[in-house]
């Protein structure tokens, strides 16, 4: 009877401690921007493989933890850290909970916010649109802006390379960056957001994004940096991704991809770009005919990487 008894409590000692050798096996990896959209599904996908990956979640206030600690039910509160990119420190210490992270990636983004105004007036247009048979909708007359200090500048460009340099400081080996397609025209519609009908205003997202991108290329670190084009909320693994540079992808006619699957080739990335392959790439999803099979992630991305080339930064 003893003799059943040691073996029952020896073996709840080993549940208890499993979990911990196993983290401490795992490799760390910091999620900025853990409570948008793209970063919690990439924060979401790293918890949910334990063995592999010790995740640390990043977000902007209490409010925001509280949000994910709902919208991810098994995020405990040691896995997450305030850590508001437009206001932090260089020369501050970072909190405790990054130290020894192997990789980091980024997921913040400027998010701009529509006018209301702007759409009552879309909205009044539409029977004369309809008369004039025009779309009843003209969405390019949709205005946006951006909320104080949280525009493309302070977050896309600054923001971001206060998380570089946070990266180096803590000795982060790879940084993956979530950015977007688009970055080689100056011209294209999305840097017009936040701006008004004269050019002013804050707005040229794609252009800080890019600038955020060379300063990460210059400093040193490994990267793969994804330049995804219209995200959608849909699930993960139901199109053939499709990977190339440069924006050739904007030629498609369908130029969008699942938020999901950005997810997952973030997460392939701190694993097929192990070898120190820095590359940068657009990315979008097509539709497949019925039985044809779906290429995962990673499968994708490695046979990218194997075709040894990564966007031009001098167009």
């Amino acid at each position: 009877m003893n003799t059943r008894l040691n073996f029952l409590l020896l073996l709840a000692a080993a549940t208890i401690t499993f979990p911990a050798n196993v983290a401490a096996l795992a490799s760390k990896v910091i999620v900025t921007g853990a409570s948008g959209r793209t970063g919690k599904l990439v924060f979401s996908n790293l918890i949910d493989q334990p063995t592999k990956f010790d995740a640390v979640g990043c977000v902007r206030s209490e409010t925001s933890a509280k949000r994910l600690m709902k919208d991810v039910p098994n995020c405990r509160l040691d896995q997450l850290a305030i850590l508001d990119v437009t206001a932090m420190d260089p020369a501050s210490d970072p909190p405790k909970l990054l130290e020894n992270a192997d990789a980091m990636i980024i997921c913040t983004s400027a998010v701009p916010k529509i006018s209301k105004a702007s759409v009552i007036r879309q909205m009044l247009k539409i029977p004369l649109n309809v008369i004039r048979k025009k779309p009843a909708i003209n969405f390019r007359g949709f205005r946006f802006r951006y909320r104080p200090g949280q525009h493309p500048e302070m977050v896309d460009y600054e923001g971001q390379k206060k998380q570089i340099e946070l990266a180096k400081k803590l000795g982060v080996k790879r940084v993956v960056v979530v950015s977007s397609m688009g970055g080689t025209d100056e011209t294209n519609f999305l840097n017009s957001i936040g701006k008004a009908k004269d050019g002013s205003g804050s707005g040229d997202i794609l252009i800080w994004k890019r600038k955020a991108e060379k300063y990460l290329i210059e400093s040193g670190l490994d990267y793969t940096i994804i330049h995804p084009g219209g995200l959608l909320d849909t699930p993960a693994s139901q199109e053939q991704l499709m990977l190339d540079v440069d924006d050739k992808l904007i030629k498609n006619e369908k130029r969008s991809i699942s938020r999901a699957d950005v997810a997952n080739l973030c997460v392939a990335a701190l694993e097929v770009g192990k070898g120190g392959q820095s590359v940068s790439f657009d990315c979008i999803a097509s539709e497949v005919e019925e039985g044809t099979e779906i290429k995962s992630a990673t499968e994708a991305l490695e046979e990218f990487l194997a075709k040894e080339v990564s966007c031009d930064y001098s167009l």
